[in-house]
């Protein structure tokens, strides 16, 4: 039950905490800024991975828990519970975001700046990318894994970084 917590608590921070940068930057008319949206979303994924971490896994994403089993890294028999989890602590978070912030129309939603078939070509390779990260470095040998926290809160901010603009603003 304390992986499935964790999973939870991470998920929710996670959302909170990148949702809700977005929504204050549109909210302050760009005061943190792309960049510092960016940054938050690289932040909060290394603190959730280090806090975390050494009691689920740091999935925190039905993608990351898939990825995982498929690559015989994870039972399956736990994929659905660390889904449900998953999902459990986003809703919540997109919950008091709406509470928060109930004058705001898209609540954080993301939409393509680009054509359609440009925004889903990057946002394919984007987590493809950041899928091999977390295969890579989540399962290496020790000083990777007192890393991953970086380097996948990394790979994370960069991603939003520099093709936030197009794929989602």
């Amino acid at each position: 039950m304390k992986k499935y917590v964790a999973e939870m608590m991470g998920a929710f921070a996670i959302v909170f905490c990148g949702t809700g940068a977005v929504i204050i930057d549109g909210l302050t008319n760009g005061s943190i800024s792309h960049a510092g949206v960016a940054i938050t979303w690289g932040l909060i994924v290394m603190t959730m991975i280090y806090t975390f971490g050494s009691n689920s896994g740091a999935h925190f994403n039905p993608a990351v828990s898939i990825a995982f089993a498929l690559a015989n890294r994870f039972p399956y028999r736990s994929l659905l519970p660390y889904i449900i989890s998953q999902c459990a602590g986003a809703i919540a978070a997109s919950a008091l975001l709406r509470i928060l912030f109930p004058d705001d129309a898209l609540l954080g939603t993301t939409l393509p700046a680009g054509s359609a078939l440009q925004s889903f070509i990057l946002e394919l390779l984007l987590s493809l990318l950041l899928m091999l990260v977390i295969l890579h470095v989540a399962c290496g040998s020790e000083e990777e894994g007192l890393l991953s926290g970086i380097v996948i809160g990394g790979i994370a901010g960069l991603e939003a970084m520099f093709a936030g603009p197009v794929a989602a603003p």
